[in-house]
């Protein structure tokens, strides 16, 4: 028979063994995971903003960074990074963008009224959560200017939502914030602590711990070519000279249409929203059409370009616009945009949407760039658009990038993350809620029940196990220490 003290050292060896069978399971779900990507939609708070573009504050608002809007008031912050971990639900994410406020000019053209709010970032740990951001604010009466790096601006009431568990996309909606009190005092005395601010929506994509690839052979070592152990020739060459013939490399033409347009599209009046198809890309304040094949001629800067992808708005009343294939023109210093637009079923082709100043589209280092050119709609655009707008209206500005040689990379887009939809925006509900991806979408893979059950079922045996040996030595001190008959 086994010793009191043989059983529990067998009860502690099944226990690590079976420590040793889980651990693979567990690892990868409690390891922390990388935020890559990803927005927060917020509006700050939709009667601040009411107040400052009103008769009263005669004022407006305006983005910074590639902040962006959607829906009705609410601003759109981009480009997620940080850290969360599903095993205690700690959660830190930091956005970019930010957005400008400005009110009661004075005489000598400042504004009394002057506030920024940047770089959003939201932590959340033990069940609390707190959004923080850069403030630059002139005080009140004083007009003093303060600048000041990550306020905690609001907490977020998360009202027990547990954050624990989850894997990509990590989703919080419609969560409640409140000021506190240094954000109180970073915004310039207009609002007290503890006043509601507007509830925040976020998305954000997570990555696993990436493991280090292995170690290349010397044999694998790329050459000037680009190609691992292969020698440099004739044919490469030409495949790298793609300049030749006055072709590129690749390009690309961000526009958002016009801001106000998009607004109004998502926003309460037309209900609608818009759809990216053909490889176009969603940047938030922008749309991008990727792909480019043409022709540029860096002597003359003269470009011609067709791109990939399309836009298709829709919304109440009719609202069915579509503009795709679209092509840019440079000449003589001057840009025009084209695009094949579709509007409720009637096709215009090529039709000349937008012009804008140009004369910069010089190539350095590889790429040649035009960003944020000032754009003027078209007699033959104002038609598209119906009777919105008028012949020489100012649209969102034109952004172009030319890439003439092979080690040349375009600009980075805002990284909206997945799935990133134009009606993405807060909706009011009964209550905040989170989502994550549930446990057979984690890293546990499909096998991670069966794990777990066996887990239970060697923990309930070693238990038993225990329970037996002690219950045995308790009777052997029984009878040793009991007088016989």
């Amino acid at each position: 028979m086994l010793s009191s003290r043989s059983t529990r050292a067998l009860a502690v060896a099944l226990f690590a063994v079976l420590l040793g069978a889980l651990l693979p399971a567990t690892a990868a779900q409690a390891a922390s995971r990388t935020v890559q990507g990803g927005r927060l939609d917020w509006g700050i708070k939709s009667s601040f903003q009411s107040y400052v573009t009103g008769p009263i504050a005669g004022g407006s608002w305006s983005l910074t960074g590639g902040a962006a809007t959607v829906g009705a008031g609410q601003f759109r912050f981009h480009s997620a990074t940080g850290s969360y971990d599903p095993a205690t639900g700690a959660f830190a994410s930091g956005f970019s963008g930010g957005v400008h406020f400005v009110g009661h000019r004075t005489d000598d053209g400042s504004y009394e009224l002057d506030l920024t709010i940047a770089r959003p970032t939201v932590r959340i740990s033990g069940g609390s959560g707190t959004l923080y951001a850069d403030m630059t604010s002139k005080e009140r009466g004083t007009g003093r200017v303060t600048t000041r790096s990550q306020v905690p601006l609001a907490t977020l009431g998360l009202g027990g939502i547990d954050m624990r568990g989850g894997s990509t996309p990590v989703a919080l909606d419609n969560i409640p914030a409140t000021l506190t009190s240094q954000g109180a005092s970073a915004f310039a005395g207009y609002y007290t602590a503890g006043t509601p601010l507007d509830p925040v929506t976020l998305s954000v994509d997570t990555a696993a711990p990436t493991t280090a690839a292995p170690k290349s052979s010397p044999s694998a070592t790329p050459s000037a070519s680009g190609k691992a152990g292969a020698p440099k020739d004739d044919a490469d060459e030409a495949e790298g000279d793609e300049t030749a013939g006055n072709g590129f490399v690749d390009a690309a033409v961000d526009w958002g249409v016009r801001r106000t347009y998009r607004e109004y599209v998502t926003g309460p009046v037309a209900g609608g929203e818009w759809t990216l198809a053909g490889g176009a890309k969603d940047g938030g304040a922008l749309f991008r059409f990727p792909e480019g094949k043409g022709t540029y001629d860096p002597g003359k800067r003269a470009l011609e370009a067709a791109f990939a992808g399309s836009v298709h708005f829709t919304g109440a009343d009719g609202l069915d616009l579509e503009l795709a294939h679209l092509t840019v023109s440079v000449k003589s210093g001057t840009g025009t945009l084209r695009a094949d637009a579709t509007n409720a079923g009637a096709v215009s082709v090529n039709v000349p949407l937008v012009t804008f100043a140009a004369a910069g589209l010089t190539p350095k280092d590889g790429l040649a760039v035009l960003t944020e050119a000032p754009a003027t709609l078209t007699t033959a655009g104002a038609k598209v658009f119906g009777s919105l707008y008028a012949a020489g209206t100012a649209m969102d500005p034109v952004t172009l990038a030319v890439a003439v040689d092979r080690g040349a990379k375009l600009p980075a887009l805002p990284d909206l993350g997945s799935g990133a939809t134009a009606s993405a925006a807060a909706t009011p509900s009964a209550s905040p809620s989170v989502t994550v991806a549930t446990a057979a979408e984690t890293d546990f893979g499909p096998a991670a029940g069966w794990w777990l059950t066996v887990g239970a079922l060697a923990l309930a045996a070693a238990a038993g196990v225990l329970c037996a040996a002690r219950r045995r030595a308790r009777r052997s001190r029984v009878s040793e220490e009991t007088p016989g008959d």
